[in-house]
């Protein structure tokens, strides 16, 4: 098939210079839902047509694969699907989509598509309690004879409940016809792209209809008010979707999931959690308050303590992270790690058992297993114009305020005393210092605030 996808609105009502269909839902632009949903389906031709925004719309998608036609000036929808004309093929049907309603499913235009085959006309449509704004669909016997907008409805027109959400699926080479037929006496000056439908009624082409699973398929985004009970209905569907798989969520209403969330049985989410990208949690870990966790991979019964912030970084199993903590790209935590609050990592990997526990900062560095870094410790892994490595050799002990000036080296089961300040490698199993003398000065005075 070819699907075409309508783009090009101004959307005066976001109050935004940031075309429509650019602005995020759940992380990912209103038209990059839509792209994906119609990728979905395999067509053959991918259309889209843009206009309001200059060329803001084909530089977000520059690397999509995708056909570009831009409608200049907007002169309603059906003079926006000819826009698309010289971008389709006449031996497939179209299916014409919309931007700006990002969370139609494959499985409804699916449903749409089977109905209209290849020789009828299809149109989505939903039954609403109160249809106000929205153009009616016309029957004449139980067949669908026209749709017409509200502005120029009859009052008995009006009352019809059953609507159209203005995507359809036709045969193209009729299309091309009914498009070429549209006028634009109305009373918005437009062309309507529903007027084809009783144009291909006059020709005896059978137009059919199909229902979406939800009536949320079919809403569009004119306001950030709209744009916010969207991101909503959209969330409440992922958090449905992981409660169904066994994933324990302390408020289905508290989560965001900003790309593709993996989790295995029996893991635990607690209220106000954000997952960027790409994030796997396997089965039996426990995700505290107010995480956001982003391109990362949580291993096995791992406890992610609240407030803790991940980023490209892989957490083995049991590992405990936070609260407070910071993983920075690049980080690997190996099995039953601690990294505790206040701890910031980065571009590391640390081994099986170690443990950073508070006010630390473990960067460019090879932790071994069994390492216990004290409180305040830092690997001072960049000089101003390059970075180098820190490496820690297994059951190494760093004590609390050392600063470890890379590159260096501490040895096997080594320990570092409180305060020191490594430029050169410390031996394996011996005691390393680097410390001032204490003094005491008797008849010292501390100064006094001088009165004014």
């Amino acid at each position: 098939m070819n699907i075409v996808i309508l783009a090009a609105g101004m959307g005066k009502r976001m109050q935004s210079a940031l075309p429509k269909v650019l602005h995020p839902l759940a992380g990912k632009p209103l038209l990059g839902h839509v792209i994906d949903t119609a990728r979905s389906l395999s067509p053959r031709q991918l259309c889209v047509v843009y206009g309001h925004g200059g060329d803001a719309v084909p530089k977000a998608f520059a690397d999509a694969g995708l056909s570009f036609a831009k409608q200049e000036p907007q002169l309603g929808t059906g003079h926006a699907v000819m826009q698309a004309l010289p971008h389709i093929e006449d031996d497939a049907p179209t299916l014409v989509l919309y931007g700006d309603v990002p969370l139609t499913t494959s499985a409804s235009l699916q449903r749409l598509l089977d109905a209209a085959g290849n020789d009828k006309l299809g149109v989505l449509t939903i039954t609403l309690d109160d249809p106000t704004g929205y153009g009616r669909i016309v029957r004449e016997n139980g067949r669908i004879t026209s749709i017409v907008e509200q502005k120029d409805a009859s009052q008995a027109q009006r009352a019809i409940r059953e609507i159209n959400t203005g995507i359809i699926a036709a045969p193209t080479a009729r299309l091309r016809k009914w498009l070429a037929a549209l006028s634009n006496q109305n009373a918005q000056g437009e062309y309507y792209l529903t007027d084809i439908i009783a144009l291909a009624v006059a020709d005896g082409v059978e137009v059919v209809s199909a229902q979406p699973d939800d009536v949320a398929e079919t809403l569009g985004v004119n306001s950030k008010a709209q744009l916010a009970e969207l991101e909503r209905v959209h969330q409440r569907n992922i958090a449905n979707r992981l409660l169904e798989q066994g994933v324990t969520l302390a408020d289905p209403a508290r989560i965001d999931v900003r790309g593709e969330l993996t989790c295995g049985r029996d893991v635990a989410i607690d209220v106000n959690c954000v997952f960027e990208g790409r994030v796997s949690i396997a089965e039996g870990a426990a995700i505290g308050a107010n995480c956001v966790i982003k391109n990362a991979s949580i291993g096995a019964c791992a406890n992610i303590k609240p407030f803790t912030h991940i980023e490209g970084a892989t957490v083995g199993a049991g590992a405990q992270v936070g609260p407070y903590a910071r993983l920075r790209p690049g980080t690997e935590l190996e099995q039953d790690v601690h990294v505790g609050n206040f701890v910031e990592v980065k571009n590391s990997i640390v081994g099986i058992g170690s443990k950073a526990n508070h006010l630390a900062y473990v960067g460019d560095a090879d932790v071994g297993s069994g390492v216990n870094i004290g409180a305040g410790v830092i690997t001072c892994n960049y000089d101003g114009a390059n970075k180098f490595r820190t490496v820690i050799e297994d059951d190494a002990f760093i004590g609390s305020d050392s600063q470890l000036v890379a590159p260096v080296r501490v040895g096997k089961g080594a320990t570092l005393g409180a305060g020191t300040t490594l430029t050169k490698d410390a031996p394996a199993g011996q005691l390393t210092l680097s410390r001032a003398k204490q003094l005491s000065l008797p008849g010292w005075q501390r100064p006094v605030k001088i009165k004014k």
